[in-house]
Formats: structure tokens, C-alpha cells, sequence
């Protein structure tokens, strides 16, 4: 039968080689980071079945309405499919709802039509997800588009089966047409970031196929024979008769727009049978996964490579649709209202700046293009860049590190027509701070006066407040110096880029909390979570001075001193500090690797190991990048050692695996760390390619004895942008033992202000 041509072809594919790696999409396993939890995260992921950046996700839901653990590998039943467009746990989602076959006694109540499922019948491949229901023995099947999906559903022999649809509570409503074998409707249930106006309205079309039995519901009572219900929690259940091995499938498409415009989003689905639609999904993975070609390594780091690289391409997520024209139009979670233009959504730029983003700036330059034109668009609707997006404004993290995104495009050649609105929304984000959000800057007015956030001053992670701060400070004098600015126009921020030093306590050799008339935290402990800090302390901080590193250096007395200072990370124990305040998961989760204070699980670090080819020392920095990714990534449902993080912790292995890492986003420079494979091959979008290639490379040779560059041999610990994007073949020569001598002098060094500054 035809219905089992694609479950057969996936069987095959999955018997297949994994080594020959022909078609990367078969290297992805979506449920990676599922194994997580409240308190311990393993990635707080569920599994995404949808296309690269898609505007609606797809997933299981084995979490009940409202949970943000939607979806988790320990759990055993299944309540629904659920289209979502939840970042994270702790953002929860927005304009959900679900679809849920059942056959016997007809119940709407979440609990009572879950059915028992078991993940050795369960296939999730990007672009396909399927399941044996047990309690019921429906197979269900999904295969997206960017916005619309079509499941299949194979049904036994019943004299009834059902389709479920639940709207979810907080307003919603739903109308079965059984002249048109479709459900329509829309949900509004959402977290916060929208306007009143907001609705995500549905279109579920069965085809041909007639509709048996038709009902609604309340969440509670449900209404056989009726057709509509406009309530707190809507629903509505459509039943067929079935026979052995029967197939339903339904086709589904959303829209923030309109009912009109999700009916034309449904059009993606086209003509198209689920098995097109499904291997299209395929295609379209593997062209984009296919981007990046890595060979000789394991057949794990393949794995883990290429699952990180898929993470790495869902976030930011196309927040925009396409009017009957073509031409992008969206709904502004900002101001409620229809426009025309790009926009973006779910991500959060605390932890996306670091490299996700600049990941997008060197593989997929068009992505990021429309992504700055969306921004353009967040700023005109709102008057301001935002710094966590779901969809709109969320208070949630700090930072302005909206100028750090903008920077590192421009810096890359990735320009939009209103580049003039991004520098205004820069530059006015600086001095202001939008409430209730965390768009713009918290304390902006004690920054501007002292140099610092004040530790006494009511206004919480005041030192990392003040370090992120100084960063976004020279992002906007870099833009702006790109940009032609003027240097009047320039200066205060060329010199509020120095303001990190404030905050640097000599006598702790550390960053510490300062009064608003001058003195240091006298009760300051460096072990100590929060307060002055966020989601760390001091000796996770204390190294975030990403665009100037010597100028961190000379503060802590030199390179040797700053290469001791890192190398006491690792060394201090983990449980220094986890009294300090009450239990985090990022606190248990540093504590459980046995790396020291050492928290790659959260952001602030993962960049430090890198500050090594600054310090003198880079056999360190090769040391350490694999033994991070040796020990705290792999393949499988407890993948990571926190949260993923809408990509950026997926995009750190995939730059780190590849042998180079942005430090300093706005920069052009990569640092040098230890490549994973024997051979990798990144394919531009100008038609170039990078080559980088480690001849015999394997677990035991982790240190580079020697880097070429187009067939020259150089001691620097750095590569170019321009270098890379002109088309390059680099190759490192690998060793078991560190080189001591290679790129230990000061001008094999990156980028670093204050080198600059004193030139």
C-alpha cells in the first residue's frame, strides 16, 4: 500500500551508513535535549518538526495545556499534536492548539484521551514525525510546510474514530463546516508580548472526507450536533467511520493575520500527497543542512554535529506571511496591527549575540538580511530594537545586545535599505529603557552619569548590567565608525567602551558591585549566584569583556595573570557559591559536571576558554574547546549541559567543531580553538567555499602544531572573515602533544580595543 512508502523509505534510509553522511538530515535526531526537567536541563527542548525558521512548529505534547515542558522523553503518554511556537520552557507559548485522534468513548478532557506511546515506536526526523498510539492503535503522521502541515491519521476498524481539536482556554473559538470537511477558528492564548488584538486563526481541511459525527465543547460539556462555541476553552470533535488501516488526513494552516490569510497560508500544502510533502521537507533539510559537509569523525560527532547545526536554524522563527501577492505582510504583536515587511520572533538576544547569530552572518547571510529588516520593523512599531522577543516586548534577561546583532551584520557586509532607522534604534535604546521589557537599558541613567550601575541602587545584576553595557557601548561606536558617523557623534561611546574597568575590583582581581559613591561591595563573595550578577557570579562575569580582552588582561597584571585567573575556574569547586541563593537549574547543572566553576550550560562563560589566544596560551584553548565538546554534547535525549537556548548553544559545537569561534561579535576575527574533524567544507551563498582541513585528526590529537592559510603557514591565533567568506583552504596540522611556542606572541593575538587605541 502507498501509505507505507514513506515509513518504508525512512526504514531504509535510517539502515543505511551512517558515516557516508550523503544526506545530512538523516544525522539530525530531534529529540535531542528532551530529557530535561524544572530542575536539570538537558537542553529544555522538545522535538520541532518544522522547516528551517518556520513560522509555526509542530511537536507531541505529552505536558498538559499550559506546561512549558510541552514535551519530555521520560514521559509515557500523549495528549495531543500541538502547533507551537514556544522558544523555551520558561517564555511558554503562544497561539497554540492541538489535534488529537481517539477512538471508543468520546472524551475531550486532556487527561482521558492521552494514550500510552513508546519512543521505540516513534520516528522524528525534521521534516517527519510519526507515533503509534497504543491505547488506541492510530498511527499518527505529520509532514510541515513554513506554515501549514498535513497528518495522517491511520484509524482501525471502528464503528466511530475521532479528531480532537483543542483550542486551548483563555479565549477561543471554533466553527466545524461539515459542507466544507474542515474546522476553522482561532485560539489567543499567549504568554504576554502581544497585543489585545491577537489571535492565531486556524484552518483544518479533511479533504473529501465526510464527517460522521460532529460536536463542540466548553473544555467541559460536550455539544453533539453543534457546530460553533465561543468560549474560555473551545473545542470541537469530528468523528468518522472507519475501517482496518483506514487513512483521515488533514490538512492545517494558521495565520496571525486573518482566516483568510491562513487559508491562503494552507495553499503551501498545494496539491501535494503527505509523502511529497514530507520528502519536499526532506529536500529542503538537507540543502540547508548541506550547506556544511564534515567528514572524518566518529560516527557521534557526525551525529551531534549535524543535530546542533539543525538546532541552530530554527531561531529566530519568520514571524511574517505572504500576502496573495507574494509580498511579506505581518501582524505586529507591538502595535496590533496588519503592515507590510519582514518580522521576526522567539529568540533571546542575551544568549543568540554570542555566535548564533554571527553563525547566520558567515553560512546564511540572506537569513540574517531579512531578519535586519525585521528589526527595522520592531523598532518603527515600538521604539525599540527588543532584547527577548515572544512575539513582541518580554522582560527577560539584560543587556542592549540588539546593537551587538546589528553591528556584526553591518561589520559583514549584511546592509538594509533603512540602515539609517537600526542606528537610531541603537543609539536611542542606549539612553532609554522601555518598561516592562527588557528592550532598551535598565539603569541607563546611573550608566550614563557614574560609568557603572551602582550595586546600592535598587536595580539588580549591576555588574553584568555594566559589562554588557561597555560591550554594546562599542558596538555602536564600531557601527557607527563603519558607517561614516561623525567622530563627536562617536566619542561617548568609543569611551563608555572602557566602562567595564569600573566594576573591576583590584584587590579581588575580579568584577565586583560598586557603590553609587565609589566603594566595592565589602560583602562581595565570587562564588556567590545573582545579586550583582545574572544566572552566574563573578568568575562567570568577570571575563565577558569580549572586545577587549587586553585591556582585561592589564587590569588582572598581565597575561599570566589572566591565564591564572582562568585556569582557577576549573579548578575551584563547583560547590563554592550554591548556597548562595536559592536553587537554579544552571546552578545544578554547573555542579554536576565537575568542571569547577566552569558553566558552559549558560552563557556568559562559553566564550572564556577562547580568551586563552589572548592570554599567550592557546594550547589551552585548544585543550579545553574539545574537551567541552567531547564531554558536554552528544546525540542523544540528554544532549547538552543546560539550556540549548534557541540555538546558541547548539551554534557554539558547530563553530567550536569547525575550529574557530566570534569571541568578539562586531569584530572580523574568529579565534582559534581545536577542529573535530579531519575535513570540513562550508558552502557560501556568493558561490565560494571554505575548506578546513586536519589530516589524521582524532580524539587523541587535540592541539594544532601548526595552521596554513592558502598554502602559507601563520602563528597567529586568528581567522578573517574576509579571508574565509573570499573562499579559503585552511589546514591545521594536528598534534598529541601542545605546541608552546606557536601563537604565544602578542601580535598573534586578535582583536582587542586597546591594542587598537594604543597603535
Amino acid at each position: 500500500m502507498k501509505i507505507k512508502f514513506l515509513s518504508a523509505a525512512l526504514a531504509c534510509m535510517l539502515a543505511a551508513s551512517a558515516w557516508a553522511v550523503t544526506e545530512p538530515v538523516d544525522m539530525v535526531n530531534p529529540l535531542t535535549g528532551t530529557l530535561s526537567k524544572f530542575e536539570l536541563s538537558t537542553g529544555n527542548n522538545y522535538p520541532v518538526i518544522a522547516m528551517p525558521w518556520g513560522m509555526n512548529f509542530w511537536t507531541p505534547q505529552t505536558g498538559r495545556n499550559g506546561d512549558g515542558w510541552q514535551y519530555t522523553y521520560t514521559a509515557d503518554k500523549i495528549q495531543g499534536f500541538k502547533q507551537t511556537h514556544q522558544p523555551s520552557p520558561w517564555m511558554n507559548d503562544y497561539g497554540m492548539f492541538s489535534l488529537m485522534p481517539i477512538t471508543g468513548e468520546v472524551t475531550f478532557d486532556q487527561e482521558k484521551r492521552a494514550s500510552w506511546f513508546s519512543h521505540k515506536a516513534e520516528v522524528a526526523k525534521p521534516y517527519y514525525y510519526r507515533v503509534y498510539l497504543a491505547d488506541y492503535d492510530i498511527t499518527t503522521e505529520i509532514a510541515p510546510t513554513e506554515r501549514a502541515a498535513m497528518f495522517r491519521f491511520t484509524f482501525p476498524q471502528e464503528d466511530m474514530s475521532y479528531v480532537i481539536l483543542d483550542a486551548f482556554d483563555r479565549g477561543s473559538y471554533v466553527q466545524v463546516q461539515p459542507d466544507k470537511h474542515r474546522i476553522v477558528g482561532y485560539t489567543t492564548r499567549n504568554s504576554g508580548g502581544v497585543t489585545s488584538e491577537f489571535k492565531n486563526w486556524f484552518v483544518i481541511d479533511f479533504g473529501e472526507r465526510n464527517f460522521d459525527y460532529v460536536a463542540v465543547t466548553d473544555g467541559k460539556d460536550i455539544r453533539k450536533g453543534q457546530t460553533e462555541a465561543r468560549e474560555d476553552h473551545s473545542g470541537a470533535i469530528v468523528g468518522f467511520r472507519t475501517k482496518h488501516r483506514d487513512v483521515v488526513t488533514a490538512r492545517v494552516a494558521s495565520s496571525f493575520i486573518s482566516l483568510e490569510q491562513a487559508e491562503r497560508n494552507l495553499g503551501e500544502l498545494g496539491t501535494k500527497s503527505f509523502d511529497e510533502v514530507a520528502q519536499a521537507g526532506r529536500k529542503t533539510w538537507n540543502d540547508v543542512l548541506g550547506r556544511i559537509e564534515v567528514q572524518g569523525g566518529s560516527e557521534e560527532q557526525m551525529r551531534t554535529f549535524y543535530s546542533c547545526l539543525w538546532r541552530s536554524l530554527h531561531f529566530p522563527r519568520r514571524f511574517y506571511e505572504l500576502d496573495a501577492q507574494g509580498k511579506p505582510v505581518h501582524y505586529s504583536p507591538y502595535n496590533g496591527k496588519v503592515l507590510p515587511g519582514y518580522l521576526f520572533a522567539d529568540t533571546g538576544v542575551w544568549d543568540t549575540f554570542r555566535c548564533l547569530f554571527p553563525f547566520l552572518n558567515l553560512v546564511y547571510p540572506s537569513m540574517n538580511r531579512e531578519m535586519q529588516a525585521g528589526l527595522v520593523n520592531a523598532y518603527l512599531e515600538s521604539g525599540y530594537l527588543p532584547e527577548w522577543s515572544s512575539p513582541g516586548h518580554r522582560d527577560c534577561m539584560i543587556g542592549q545586545n540588539s546593537a551587538s546583532v546589528v553591528a556584526d551584520a553591518y561589520i559583514k557586509g549584511i546592509r538594509v535599505e533603512d540602515q539609517e532607522k537600526l542606528w537610531d534604534a541603537v543609539t536611542y535604546g542606549a539612553h532609554h529603557h522601555l518598561d516592562r521589557s527588557a528592550s532598551g537599558r535598565v539603569g541607563h541613567e546611573y550608566y550614563d552619569r557614574l560609568g557603572y550601575v551602582p550595586c546600592n541602587v535598587g536595580i539588580g545584576q549591576n555588574v553584568a548590567r555594566t559589562l554588557e553595557y561597555a560591550y554594546n557601548d562599542w558596538c555602536i561606536y564600531t557601527l557607527g565608525r563603519a558607517m561614516g558617523k561623525s567622530e563627536a557623534e562617536l566619542a561617548p561611546y568609543k569611551k563608555a567602551a572602557f566602562n567595564y574597568a569600573n566594576v573591576y575590583n583590584p584587590q579581588r582581581q575580579l568584577m565586583c558591585g560598586r557603590e553609587e559613591k565609589g566603594a566595592f561591595n565589602d560583602k562581595f563573595v565570587a562564588e556567590d549566584w545573582s545579586g550583582e550578577f545574572c544566572e552566574g557570579n563573578s568568575w562567570h562575569w568577570s571575563f565577558c569583556v569580549f572586545h577587549d580582552p587586553v585591556g582585561l588582561s592589564r587590569l588582572m597584571g598581565g597575561r599570566s595573570q589572566l591565564v591564572q585567573m582562568m585556569d582557577s575556574v576549573f579548578v575551584l569547586p563547583s560547590y563554592l557559591g550554591m548556597r548562595s541563593r536559592g536553587m537554579i537549574h544552571e546552578m545544578r547543572e554547573m555542579q554536576v559536571m565537575d568542571m569547577g566553576q566552569y558553566a558552559h550550560g549558560n552563557q556568559p562563560i562559553q566564550h572564556m576558554v577562547y580568551l586563552y589566544d589572548w592570554a599567550g596560551q592557546p594550547w589551552k584553548a585548544q585543550y579545553w574547546t574539545r574537551e567541552i565538546m567531547d564531554k558536554l554534547y552528544n546525540p542523544n535525549a540528554d544532549a547538552y549541559c543546560g539550556d540549548e537556548d534557541n540555538g546558541q548553544t547548539s551554534a557554539w559545537y558547530v563553530f567550536s567543531a569547525m575550529g574557530f569561534y566570534p569571541v568578539c561579535p562586531g569584530t572580523k576575527q574568529y579565534a582559534i580553538g581545536s577542529p573535530l574533524f579531519q575535513s570540513v567544507k562550508v558552502k557560501l551563498e556568493n558561490g565560494k567555499s571554505i575548506v578546513l582541513q586536519a589530516p589524521g585528526n582524532n580524539k587523541d590529537t587535540r592541539y594544532v602544531n601548526d595552521v596554513k592559510i592558502n598554502g602559507k603557514s601563520v602563528s597567529r591565533t586568528w581567522l578573517s572573515h574576509d579571508e574565509l567568506t573570499a573562499g579559503a583552504r585552511i589546514q591545521f596540522q594536528m598534534s598529541g602533544k601542545p605546541n608552546m611556542k606557536r601563537g604565544t606572541a602578542e601580535k598573534d593575538a586578535p582583536y582587542s580595543f586597546s591594542s587598537e587605541e594604543t597603535k
